[in-house]
């Protein structure tokens, strides 16, 4: 099976185009190379993706016929990342949402209502 497909089929992408990409930009390593997403993957095959500060590593079980429910993903793929790199991870994402400011990112409906009304005033 492509190495796209499968990323796409156990659900570590949303969508196929978008595990393309990733691909294409070397952000998935097979067996430790970059790999064109046109790449077999097979039982045994150890699959490594880039999600900054660290490499996340998975160990192909079996593929699927078709993209799989969430429940059935660990019959597939094995998760073979060290938990001082998950801890790593973990604490990025702490240290991100700690220095966002509050009220930053997505308006709410009544922020969004209020920006309307200002914009149809002026």
């Amino acid at each position: 099976m492509r190495i796209d497909k499968f990323l796409w089929c156990v659900r570590l992408f949303k969508t196929r185009s978008l595990a393309t990409e990733a691909v294409r930009r070397e952000q998935v390593q097979v067996n430790g190379r970059a790999v064109k997403a046109s790449a077999e993957v097979k039982p045994g095959d150890r699959i490594a993706l880039r999600e900054p500060p660290i490499w996340r590593s998975w160990e192909v079980l079996a593929l699927p016929p078709s993209r799989v429910g969430a429940k059935l993903v660990p019959t597939l793929l094995a998760e073979r990342t060290d938990f001082a790199d998950l801890e790593k991870l973990e604490m990025a994402r702490l240290v991100k949402a700690q220095h966002r400011a509050p009220g930053e990112g997505r308006p709410t409906k009544r922020d969004r209502r209020r920006l309307e009304r200002f914009q149809d005033e002026g």
